[in-house]
């Protein structure tokens, strides 16, 4: 059983019943809607769907909303510009005027304050270069250091510079009302600075009574200095190797991205690999050798999951797609992992039992975990320690079981919990051996809590089948 799990972001080669039925059997696990694109009207379409079709085929999928955030872009154009090495380029802000033939105004009136000369712009995911020669008030003149095409709005990146944009725009929170409203279960936050970015976005999602998790996206230098500090505050955590890529030397990426899968699994935090993973196979039917080894190397750091955008909003083989991740991941775990879990924190005396059921569990044959988790902080637990065992997380709401779908080797199953703790024990089991889950000698490592008088007590029992 495949234990890296597979978000797959939604549009318009995906967004119909029948796909979502295809790219569920293929082994899709959360669908990612990005707020950079959708409408609410969209949105408010959609999330019934994928819970209708997840209904029908009797499978916990996870929806995540993944905001646009603090983005600065350029503003519309009446024609795209064709710009050549050493042409004098001009942003405005507050309705300035420019006298430049190339000009463009830019949605972030404060970048002028943020920005000093001799400053590194990419525009366009890094496409274009440019340098700051001066600025005045209303005027920032760069001249070009590479050609290309400038578009309407087309994203800006700033190497280094600290911009003082919030963490949360009004269309962000306009999105996460609707979030909220429809109960989707991960919001990510774009370009997440520091902690108290998390803190914010956390303070919304209470006063909208959700409890969706959030997914901090680690994006820009700022965001990899304060790492340490944001893997402590969020609830997972997002490698966005598309801005980071251009935010960062090139050659430092992939140190990134195995600093951070290490720290979070240190950590005990789940962590998504995300951007380019198949991009080829946005117009071809075969990824290529590169790609397949990209997934390769995520799924070896035992990454909690791989994310596919273009390749499943645009491209032409969605359904292919998951079903190449799905092979290489389930190959991959075959062959061993990381390790980094072994370096895990355990900060207190419940992930401590919690190693003792794992290491309990990777001792004996046709081990299987079962877990019983009233908020999903149990199956964490045991998530995060990358056990040999599948583990069967039970929890007795459909909102704990969908909130799982994005922890490591966990397979999240609704069960009612009964007040006597044997007897949903039982339930289990059968639940188990019903669906073909477990068979006859197999060893069962059971991590739950136990009621004696008024308190509980967490245990493990051995059982077998």
């Amino acid at each position: 059983m495949r234990k890296t799990k597979i978000i797959c972001t939604l549009g318009p080669a995906t967004e119909s019943a029948e796909v979502l039925h295809a790219m569920i059997a293929a082994g899709a696990n959360i669908f990612r809607l990005n707020m950079s694109h959708a409408t609410h009207d969209w949105v408010r379409v959609i999330v019934p769907r994928i819970r209708a079709v997840a209904r029908e085929m009797n499978v916990i999928i996870g929806i995540l909303m993944d905001t646009q955030g603090p983005a600065i872009r350029t503003g519309d154009l009446p024609t795209k510009l064709e710009l050549k090495v050493g042409d004098v380029f001009e942003f405005t802000v507050r309705g300035g005027k420019s006298e430049e033939l190339y000009s463009v105004d830019v949605n972030y009136d404060g970048l002028i304050d943020d920005i000093s000369v001799g400053d590194t712009v990419l525009v366009d995911n890094g496409n274009i270069h440019m340098r700051v020669l001066a600025k005045d008030g209303i005027r920032i003149r760069c001249e070009v250091l590479t050609s290309g095409q400038m578009g309407s709005r087309r994203h800006i990146n700033l190497p280094g510079v600290k911009v003082n944009l919030p963490p949360l725009t009004e269309k962000d929170l306009a999105d996460v009302a609707v979030g909220a409203e429809l109960h989707v279960d991960f919001v990510a936050l774009s370009f997440c600075r520091e902690p108290g970015d998390v803190d914010a976005l956390r303070k919304v999602l209470r006063e909208h009574g959700s409890q969706a998790r959030i997914v901090a996206k680690i994006e820009d230098q700022l965001a990899v200095k304060n790492l340490h500090e944001i893997i402590e505050i969020t609830d997972m955590i997002m490698v966005a190797r598309g801005d980071l890529g251009i935010e960062c030397p090139m050659e430092e990426l992939p140190i990134i991205q195995r600093r951070i899968v290490k720290r979070c699994l240190m950590k005990g935090v789940p962590v998504i690999v995300a951007t380019h993973m198949l991009e080829s196979m946005i117009t071809n039917p075969v990824p290529t050798r590169a790609e397949i080894t990209d997934v390769a190397n995520a799924v070896y750091e035992q990454a909690d999951c791989v994310m596919l955008s273009g390749e499943t909003t645009v491209g032409k083989y969605p359904v292919k797609c998951v079903e190449v991740l799905h092979k290489v991941a389930e190959r991959i775990e075959h062959s061993g992992g990381a390790g980094f879990a072994d370096e895990a924190e355990l900060a207190d005396d419940r992930k401590k039992t919690v190693r003792s059921a794992v290491t309990l569990a990777n001792s004996l044959p046709d081990a299987k975990l079962v877990v019983f988790t009233r908020r999903g902080t149990m199956a964490d637990y045991v998530s995060s320690l990358r056990p040999n065992a599948p583990i069967y997380a039970f929890a007795p709401t459909f909102e704990v079981c969908r909130k799982l779908t994005g922890n490591w080797g966990t397979f999240p199953h609704n069960l009612a919990f009964d007040p006597n703790p044997s007897r949903t024990i039982g339930a289990a089991v059968s639940y188990l051996t019903a669906a073909g889950l477990a068979s006859k000698g197999d060893h069962l490592v059971i991590v739950s809590d136990m009621l004696a008088g008024e308190e509980r007590f967490d245990t493990i029992q051995l059982r077998v089948v």
